[in-house]
């Protein structure tokens, strides 16, 4: 399902941002492989919830689409994974062991897997005999408080899984450490299976990030709020144009209708007030915006502002 040899850019997994309506524009405009927001493996066991469940869901031309896990429990990882196995359309599973909040950290789940590599192992294990899906994949960092990239990339391909991707700093280093790219091509150099680089990349450094790690794809995390059409700019090498930048708003926030229905558009705020950053008279946009109840006049005015 993912051809490798194509460099394919994937959106990485964004917690309250890169939902079904945020996926769909992505995939609409240059990105090749899309991924769900960050779930609890506990949560799809115990909580059952329509929310939960909902999270699963992908549009129509959402493929390649994985699903990303989190969880440290053995058991409860492989009851989510048979739960997952009941939807159609999700092409593999991806392990967190990246996510630095202390609320995840606390269940011994996403980064603190790195501290148990043999637990990380018996994880990925679990996944790939239980899952019926393509693949099976893991996104670590570096370490938890101190590198330990080689040998957590080789648990992984051990382990089984089909391809990792590694955001370049360490738990402790959160999201304001310098990246350390040398040491995702320390990770290449390492495996055998493909590894995909994230961290800090955007349209300007992309290409270049790509050569210096030597890697298999790219994975756009936060670069992409506010600026989802990158995949468009990595892959062509400009800048989008004006117009085209106001079709992509405009169908992000249709998206958010048809997904939520009318509090899409209570939800799309956030996104706006990324979208207008830096643009004249954003300030005041952001006021009228915040302000606005009716969905219709709202599209209207997102229509004028960025005309």
């Amino acid at each position: 399902m993912i051809d490798f040899n194509k460099k394919p850019l994937f959106l990485a997994p964004l917690a309250g941002f890169s939902d079904l309506p945020l996926r769909s524009v992505v995939k609409n405009f240059g990105c090749d492989v899309t991924i769900s927001e960050m779930i609890s493996a506990n949560a799809l066991v115990y909580e059952n919830s329509a929310k939960t469940f909902e999270m699963l869901k992908k549009s129509p031309h959402e493929t390649p689409y994985i699903v990303q896990i989190a969880g440290s429990e053995i058991g409860n990882i492989k009851k989510a994974v048979q739960i997952i196995n009941k939807f159609d359309g999700i092409d593999g599973i991806d392990l967190n062991c990246g996510c630095p909040v202390p609320k995840v950290v606390k269940q011994c789940a996403g980064s603190a897997l790195l501290n148990d590599l043999e637990l990380l192992k018996r994880i990925v294990e679990t996944i790939k005999n239980t899952s019926n899906k393509d693949t099976t994949s893991v996104k670590f960092r570096l370490g938890f408080n101190d590198k330990n990239h080689i040998k957590i990339a080789k648990a992984c391909e051990e382990a089984g899984a089909d391809y990792i991707a590694v955001h370049g700093r360490t738990r402790v280093g959160g999201y304001s450490a310098p990246v350390d790219y040398e040491a995702i091509a320390q990770v290449k150099l390492s495996v055998k299976i493909p590894v995909i680089a994230n961290g800090d990349i955007n349209s300007q450094n992309a290409v270049k990030i790509l050569t210096a790690t030597n890697c298999d794809a790219l994975m756009i995390g936060r670069a992409s709020i506010g600026n989802p059409w990158i995949f468009s700019e990595i892959k062509n090498s400009q800048k989008v144009s004006k117009e085209l930048k106001r079709e992509i708003i405009l169908a992000h926030f249709d998206a958010m209708l048809d997904h939520y229905g009318e509090h899409g558009a209570n939800i799309f705020r956030k996104h706006l007030h990324r979208y207008s950053k830096g643009l004249d008279g954003a300030t005041a946009f952001r006021n009228e915006i915040n302000h606005i109840r009716n969905a219709h006049v709202m599209r209207d005015r997102i229509g004028e502002f960025f005309a």
